[in-house]
């Protein structure tokens, strides 16, 4: 062990003042020592298999935090001085002042603080004192060492051989817990980073119920909830590998038109899972039976060079790679902190496709003062049935989604994006589906309903090319604005099947409202709509809601969705869907 080691655990003056009782008048009792009050030991705890090791290990952390804290008091460290004038505390009326200038004269093992004290009325423990006895013999040995013999007495290499046998045990832990130390140090520097895995977590408790007409009359107010739970691990300290659990009982509500007649595609049609206008974001991932847990999602996220590679085996969507543009209203993929409908989260055009696949982000340009930021490329391929390696499905042959997109920043608050994507959907599918395969997301049932014969009702498959436009407009940090644009041209593979969608939408969120944390959104737009034979009424929707942070892992979201023209239908009065969500991330 290096003397400027062990010199650096000289402590208070206390400390050293214990060291200088060198003569028997001058040694406190341990019994009328007092340990420091505050000792963390979170930094030098090592975590071990075994309880009782633990234990050890444990006590040893505490002993050595608290002579670490001891002498590092205040982010200060100690200084050696020459002379005990040096100390603006100590007097020459003090009763150890001749004791202390013998030890700084003779021996040069005081130490004090930058600030020219010595605090030499503070109590001190065993370890502590152990720790200043220490750095005296260090210093008695180097005296000896460079022939300065003649400076120290027979009578006080007594003194501290005697002293050295009493406090031997607190000497050989001192000793042994900085050896450790060091040689996990020295570790630690050699690998710099370790496998690390994080547990991360999201719940929800959400009561909502749905008023307005014969849908008011057809459904209850409802109590449903969804659980994530997701295990974040890293090898090289910037790659991620997200394993994530989920279950959840949310159901949307059934909408009824005038008549009390089921609307396309809402719950009790003949074709539920078509219209999915007022869909909550809590409801996707929702498990059958009810809370029963899957994986849901299963990604791997790394750096090569410049670039960021993405890997998706299940569950992966467009918007987990790219640029959503959605700021305060998007939360990573449905989360529990952002808007409440899938419509007012995310532009519809990441909702073509998902499942498994590649995705690469390469960034371009080059930063600097000029108006244009460095900017990057997104391209990303999603096959929806990669695991199934029959006819029609597989990597290639089943539903997949392409995606292009371009990201320019311009400034420092002003954000773009040009969206392409080409997606082939089997018969019976949707087009906005996430590639989950329960059904659609957003839009209504003219817009997800896909390859039918306009004619004869004969379903085939399709293939469609999207194109969209986000932007996000920061003014101020108390003011967000946000929106887009997208156009969906579908080519069926039979006859009379081509359509036509489009959906476009605004918003505006005011961070930190009321509160620092709290989000005060509205956001209003078309839901994705196709205007065929049947329905000939743009559906619009509007949403306001008000996130409340409770604390750091608790929010409340109160927020109100109005629809007009559910189903495209001109017969339908406009319904409300009313909600209290409550978020609890961790």
């Amino acid at each position: 062990m290096s003397n400027i080691l062990w010199k650096s655990l000289v402590v208070s003056p206390a400390i050293l003042g214990a060291a200088l009782l060198a003569s028997s008048t001058a040694i406190a009792a341990p019994s009328t020592s007092q340990e420091a009050s505050s000792i963390e030991t979170s930094s030098t705890t090592e975590v071990s298999r075994k309880p009782t090791t633990l234990a050890t290990e444990t006590k040893e952390a505490q002993i050595l935090a608290q002579v670490n804290r001891y002498s590092n008091e205040n982010n200060t460290s100690l200084n050696q001085v020459t002379s005990v004038s040096q100390f603006s505390d100590v007097q020459p009326t003090d009763w150890a002042f001749q004791a202390l200038q013998s030890l700084v004269e003779r021996y040069g093992c005081i130490a004090g603080y930058p600030n020219g004290t010595y605090r030499g009325n503070r109590a001190l423990s065993r370890y502590e004192f152990a720790a200043g006895l220490n750095s005296c013999l260090d210093r008695v040995n180097e005296l000896i060492a460079t022939a300065t013999a003649d400076m120290v007495t027979k009578q006080d290499l007594a003194t501290l051989q005697r002293l050295q046998e009493e406090f031997s045990a607190e000497l050989a832990t001192l000793r042994g817990r900085v050896d450790a130390l060091e040689g996990r140090t020295a570790e630690l520097e050699a690998n710099q980073f370790s496998t690390t895995t994080k547990l991360k977590g999201e719940a929800i408790f959400a009561v909502t119920d749905v008023f307005g007409g014969e849908t008011g009359k057809a459904n209850r107010a409802v109590f449903q909830n969804r659980v994530r739970l997701g295990l974040e691990t890293s090898f090289t300290g910037r790659d991620i590998l997200t394993t994530r659990l989920a279950a959840g009982n949310a159901t949307g509500f059934d909408l009824r038109d005038n008549a009390n007649g089921a609307i396309a595609g809402s719950k009790n049609s003949p074709n539920p899972g078509l219209n999915a206008a007022g869909k909550q974001t809590f409801e996707v991932g929702a498990t059958s039976p009810a809370n029963s847990v899957k994986i849901d999602k299963l990604t791997y996220e790394a750096p090569i060079g410049p670039a960021r590679v993405y890997l998706s085996a299940s569950g992966g969507q467009h918007s987990d790679y790219a640029a959503v543009n959605n700021p305060y209203f998007f939360d990573k993929t449905d989360g529990g902190n952002g808007a409440l409908s899938t419509f007012a989260s995310e532009n519809p055009i990441y909702r073509i496709g998902g499942g498994s696949g590649i995705a690469l982000n390469v960034p371009f340009g080059k930063a600097g003062d000029s108006f244009l930021k460095p900017s990057s490329l997104t391209l990303g391929y999603l096959a929806s049935s990669a695991n199934d390696p029959s006819p029609s499905n597989g990597l290639f042959d089943g539903n997949y989604a392409a995606l292009g997109q371009l990201n320019f920043n311009v400034g420092n608050r002003v954000a773009l994006a040009a969206t392409y994507v080409h997606g082939y959907q089997k018969p019976g599918t949707t087009l906005f589906d996430s590639g989950l395969g329960g059904g659609a997301l957003v839009g209504t049932a003219q817009a997800n309903t896909l390859g039918v014969n306009s004619a004869t009702g004969v379903a085939s498959a399709s293939s469609s090319n999207s194109y969209g436009i986000s932007a996000a407009i920061k003014p101020s940090n108390k003011l967000s604005l946000s929106g887009f644009v997208s156009y969906h041209d579908v080519t069926g593979f039979g006859a009379n099947d081509d359509k036509e969608a489009w959906s476009y939408g605004v918003g505006l969120a005011l961070p930190d409202f009321g509160k620092k944390g709290n989000v005060l959104g509205i956001f209003g737009g078309a839901q994705p709509y196709s205007l065929g034979a049947t329905g000939r009424e743009t559906p619009y929707q509007v949403e306001g809601f008000y996130k409340y942070r409770v604390s750091e892992n608790v929010s409340v979201t109160p927020g109100v969705i109005w629809m007009t023209s559910p189903g495209q239908n001109n017969t339908s009065n406009d319904a409300f869907i009313g909600t209290l969500r409550t978020t609890f991330s961790f």
